[in-house]
């Protein structure tokens, strides 16, 4: 069976919990994580807007270990095809053609509203809330996805988490259905 390739988009890379979770499981081998500069450029702006304490360089950093520990992560030569896509927010069009680019089954976002079906429909793309995502990665393989989330939670530092703060965290993130599914496996978290 072929990894399926899916493509972040950067609402979902957002929020530092979630981005972190995704990273996780981008290195498992279970499916293929894609992005591109412009989907970087656009979630650092945001984050920076919203998030004044923060620098430039300690997203830069984010990035660059993004971009080195997920083989393959950076779709390129799509640029191309943004003109000819039609969305309802032009400026989704980028996301569609980045995961046309590079053949991506699923665009992974908040925003699928965004992304309708008959727009993407002709490319065989489809657009996952973040967290039916990863819950259908769940069910193919539980114990991996638990690992990635155990090795999340242990990472953190400032300020450590316990399985419930952990996953009530995910909750906030949005994955309510995965931190559901997750509390079932607490002890291996």
């Amino acid at each position: 069976m072929t990894q399926p390739t899916v493509v972040y988009d950067a609402c979902v890379l957002y929020p530092a919990a979630l981005r972190d979770l995704l990273m996780h499981l981008a290195v498992t081998n279970l499916f293929r994580a894609r992005w591109t500069d412009m989907i970087h450029d656009e979630w650092i702006r945001n984050v920076l807007k919203d998030r004044p304490d923060l620098e430039a360089r300690q997203l830069f950093r984010t990035r660059q270990l993004m971009d080195a520990n997920v083989l393959d992560c950076l779709v390129t030569e799509y640029e191309s095809l943004i003109p000819s896509l039609a969305l309802p927010d032009e400026n989704d069009r980028h996301v569609l053609a980045a995961a046309i680019r590079c053949g991506a089954d699923s665009i992974v976002t908040f925003n699928v509203k965004d992304f309708p079906k008959s727009s993407l429909e002709p490319y065989g793309i489809v657009a996952i809330h973040p967290d039916q995502f990863v819950l259908s990665r769940m069910v193919l393989a539980p114990s991996i996805i638990c690992s990635a989330a155990k090795r999340q939670r242990t990472n953190l530092r400032n300020p450590p988490k316990n399985v419930d703060e952990y996953l009530d965290c995910l909750t906030q993130q949005g994955l309510v259905l995965t931190s559901t599914e997750l509390r079932k496996y607490g002890d291996l978290i």
